[in-house]
């Protein structure tokens, strides 16, 4: 019995839902982490080796993100251990059974993360209708076509940038991962006038201290080919990318890519999270006793559910656009102000942010993790 609370503290998981077909070969898992603010939203990651440890990690960066973007909305997350480049036909099977396995489970919206797209979320409207990240044709605002998570990312490193004392413009940057939310900062950065100078994919790695032309990594990834095909760069090793000398350093890929092992190599003045969990807490004190700001992921890559959350409320995507850019803002320079203040951990200074206003919605219900809506007594 100890085993199956293994996970739990006072603001949740609410649930832990375990799907199995063996038909299709489904092996799924939802955790629906804390409802107390509204029903919860949170992205679909599909991988071979996904975990219901990681899938719990995933739902409670989730409650902390929608609480510190003054969301109507809970955290979840869902899992699914299949191999996202399987093709089309098998994929949507598998999609469509994991939707009608929750068909139910009204606690949870779901949206789109790793491995997972529009289309996908398109074949879940089918069958079960609560999911946002909808194609154009639906009325969505398709998160990753559009770069929502890389536009908060950009304004967060707008504003650590003026807290650190550098410009934007000039900046050197490199981005491990370049998928659907490593590409748009990439490509929103170098707009602003910083200069890209490694990158990697799941295939490898590759560095140019004169700067990457972004629109040609963008010509490459829309062809199926890997940014290690890009002409004129070295190849580099994934240690050879961390150690890397830049401004702003940005894990955009998986969890823990950043840990004890590694980050004494990590050559950078600014670490923002465009990824889920990509740095152990370890590392992360690591980095914050030797100077380095390291703003957490459930800040800095809010822009993907805020934008979502509003599509889900019938907002348009420049009303959507906004809203990420005020809230993210706001919410990096709170976290700064904590740090600067009072010398705190980056993410104590998030979580009590997040936590603040989680309780407080708490504090409205009758039963704080269960209900969805209020109740009367």
């Amino acid at each position: 019995m100890d085993d199956a609370f293994q996970y739990s503290d006072e603001f949740g998981p609410l649930k832990i839902i375990h799907l199995y077909e063996p038909s299709l070969a489904l092996k799924a898992v939802l955790v629906v982490d804390n409802v107390a603010m509204g029903p919860s939203i949170g992205g679909i990651r599909m991988a071979v080796d996904v975990t219901t440890e990681e899938c719990v990690r995933l739902a409670r960066a989730m409650t902390f993100k929608n609480a510190a973007a003054g969301l109507p909305h809970g955290g979840g997350k869902a899992v699914i251990c299949a191999d996202p480049k399987m093709n089309k036909p098998d994929k949507e099977a598998l999609i469509r059974a994991f939707a009608q396995g929750l068909r139910n489970e009204e606690t949870y919206i779901f949206a789109p993360d790793m491995g997972v797209d529009e289309e996908c979320m398109a074949w879940i409207r089918d069958e079960v209708g609560r999911v946002v990240g909808l194609p154009y044709v639906f009325g969505g605002i398709p998160l990753d076509k559009l770069g929502a998570t890389g536009w908060g990312l950009t304004q967060v490193v707008d504003v650590v940038a003026k807290d650190r004392g550098f410009k934007v413009k000039g900046a050197r940057f490199v981005v491990q991962g370049f998928g659907a939310v490593g590409k748009h900062v990439s490509r929103f950065l170098v707009e602003k006038g910083a200069l890209l100078v490694g990158v990697s994919d799941s295939c490898g790695a590759i560095c140019n201290k004169s700067g990457l032309d972004v629109d040609q990594l963008l010509a490459l990834k829309a062809e199926g080919k890997s940014v290690t095909e890009y002409a004129d760069a070295t190849q580099i090793s994934s240690d050879g990318l961390v150690s890397l000398e830049c401004d702003v350093w940005i894990p955009a890929a998986r969890p823990d890519v950043i840990h004890e092992g590694n980050v004494q190599s990590l050559n950078t003045k600014v670490m923002v999270q465009g990824a889920n969990i990509p740095c152990t807490l370890e590392a992360e004190e690591y980095l914050h006793q030797h100077g380095v700001l390291c703003i957490p992921d459930f800040i800095a890559n809010a822009g993907g559910v805020i934008c979502a959350a509003m599509e889900y409320h019938g907002a348009a995507q420049a009303a959507a656009f906004q809203a990420i850019e005020d809230k993210i803002r706001r919410n990096t320079e709170q976290v700064l102000k904590r740090v600067n203040e009072q010398s705190m951990l980056p993410r104590e200074a998030a979580v009590a942010l997040a936590k603040k206003r989680l309780n407080k919605a708490m504090s409205y219900r009758r039963y704080s993790l269960f209900s969805t809506a209020p109740h009367f007594l």
